[in-house]
C-alpha cells in the first residue's frame, strides 16, 4: 500500500545539520547606518532554546553551521534589499551585525557561512559544506521566519534537502508573518513544523551509546 501524499517523514532523515540562521547581535537603529526591521518580542527566551539546540547538537555529533547575513560598507552589493519595508542593515564592521556569539555559543572554528542575500544557499559556499558533510536533513533556527529561513528553507527544499523549521525558535517580522511562513514551509513538506523538544529528543536519540 502506497504512503499517503501527505504523511511526515521522520524528524530526521539521514545525517542532519543545525542551520543557525542570523542570530546576530542587532542594536539601536542608526539613520543611514543600521537598519529598522520590525521583529517579533521574545528573541532572548528564543535565543535561550537555540543555545540549547547547540548544545545538544554538539553532544551528539550534529554539525551545527552559523549563518550571517553581511553587507559591504558602500551599500554595492543590497541590490533589490532596501526595495521594500527594509532599510540599510547587517553592514560589515559594525557591532550589530556580528554573530551573538555568547548567547548561541558561536565558538571559534564552527563551520561560518556569510551571505549577502536572504538565502543561505545564494551566492555562498553552503551546499559544497553540505556534501561534503553528507546532511541530509537541515534543521532552521533564527530569523527572520518570513524573510531569511524562509528562503532558505524554500531552496533546501528545492535541492532536495528534509527540512524542518523549530518554530519555538524562530521569529518573524510580525506574529502574522511569522505564522504564514511557517505555514507554508509546512505546505512545501508535511512535519516541516517541529518543536525545541522534539529536536532536542531526537538529538538525544543520537547520542552514542556509553554501553556500546
Amino acid at each position: 500500500m502506497s504512503e499517503p501524499k501527505n504523511a511526515k517523514r521522520p524528524l530526521i532523515v539521514g545525517k542532519p545539520a543545525l542551520i543557525m540562521v542570523d542570530f546576530q547581535r542587532g542594536g539601536d537603529y542608526v539613520p543611514g547606518r543600521e537598519g529598522g526591521i520590525p521583529h517579533m518580542d521574545g528573541s532572548d527566551e528564543r535565543r535561550r532554546r537555540a543555545r540549547g539546540l547547540v548544545a545538544a547538537a554538539r553532544a551528539a555529533g550534529v554539525p551545527v553551521v552559523f549563518i550571517q547575513e553581511v553587507h559591504r560598507p558602500d551599500l554595492v552589493d543590497f541590490g533589490r534589499e532596501l526595495d521594500g519595508a527594509e532599510d540599510v542593515h547587517c553592514v560589515e564592521g559594525l557591532r550589530s551585525t556580528e554573530i551573538a556569539a555568547e548567547e548561541v555559543d558561536f565558538r571559534p572554528g564552527d563551520y561560518f557561512v556569510p551571505k549577502r542575500r536572504y538565502s543561505a544557499f545564494y551566492g555562498t559556499d553552503l551546499e559544497i559544506l553540505l556534501k561534503g558533510l553528507k546532511a541530509q536533513t537541515l534543521i532552521l533556527t533564527g530569523g527572520l521566519t518570513d524573510v531569511c529561513v524562509h528562503y532558505t528553507f524554500v531552496d533546501g527544499h528545492q535541492g532536495d534537502y528534509y527540512c524542518r523549521v523549530v518554530e519555538d525558535c524562530v521569529g518573524g517580522s510580525s506574529q502574522a508573518a511569522h505564522d504564514a511562513a511557517l505555514n507554508a514551509m509546512e505546505y512545501l513538506q508535511a512535519g516541516a513544523r517541529r518543536t525545541s523538544s522534539e529536536i532536542l529528543a531526537a538529538f538525544e536519540a543520537l547520542k552514542p551509546s556509553l554501553a556500546a
